[in-house]
């Protein structure tokens, strides 16, 4: 979902030639990206369980247990980290090959065309100064693989909510639900404790800006707008949404 940005933010908004400038003047080693609001609008995670339930992926007990999980996430009854988990166990018994040729369908018609031109057109422009490229997202990873395919990002550099599958098959086990402070803990476990640079749009994201040594919001929804007024942080947002939501 799309924020309107708050007065504060404007006062301090980034224009499209002063973010890029600003990024690659810093000539970061590492740079972290969050993906859903951050590398595209919307949310892919919810987007993709809502698609898997409308074409019949996921079975109607299946569809009914999520969708009601999600109402009580919605409450306020179940946490973040929980739903995360969740949104990917409830593909247990399926053949992953089955869940990434339909990743790789949902992108496409989805949520490609809602990728922000100038994040595309500054990872790319990072990666030709050698910076090394990570997408970190609560996402599961069938789609977030798929999508930062359009960024030249490997899934070898992508952490994302994923279980453990084995021959062929999805299962409930949890390997990883990056999420808030989970963001960085697994930036962390992967021997990345101080990212030089991290690109976030939530809440869930404040954990790792904050281990970043230098934090962009991009697209900040208003808690994150808060945080990044206490700290400095000068936020960007793309054009599209800019315009739609500039009022």
């Amino acid at each position: 979902m799309t924020t309107s940005p708050s007065t504060s933010a404007m006062s301090i908004r980034l224009t499209p030639e002063q973010f890029e400038q600003q990024v690659l003047t810093a000539k970061p080693a590492i740079a972290v990206f969050d993906c859903d609001g951050t590398l595209w609008n919307g949310d892919a995670g919810i987007g993709f369980m809502t698609w898997t339930m409308d074409v019949g992926l996921l079975s109607r007990n299946s569809s009914d247990w999520i969708d009601s999980r999600h109402r009580l996430y919605r409450q306020g009854d179940v946490s973040e980290l929980e739903i995360c988990g969740e949104m990917v166990q409830v593909y247990a018994g399926l053949h992953e090959d089955e869940l990434r040729r339909a990743a790789a369908e949902y992108f496409r018609t989805h949520i490609e065309p809602q990728i922000f031109p100038e994040l595309q057109a500054l990872v790319a422009g990072l990666q030709q100064q050698g910076t090394e490229i990570w997408a970190v997202s609560s996402t599961n990873n069938w789609v977030i693989e798929e999508g930062v395919k359009r960024f030249n990002i490997p899934a070898s550099h992508v952490l994302a909510a994923c279980v453990e599958v084995e021959n062929g098959i999805v299962t409930s086990k949890l390997i990883d639900v990056p999420t808030d402070e989970g963001k960085a803990e697994s930036l962390r476990r992967i021997g990345i404790p101080n990212p030089d640079a991290v690109f976030g749009n939530s809440i869930h994201d404040a954990a790792m800006l904050q281990i970043a040594r230098h934090a962009f919001p991009v697209n900040p929804s208003p808690a994150l707008v808060d945080i990044a007024a206490t700290r400095n942080w000068r936020v960007f947002y793309p054009q599209a949404v800019w315009t739609d939501h500039k009022g």
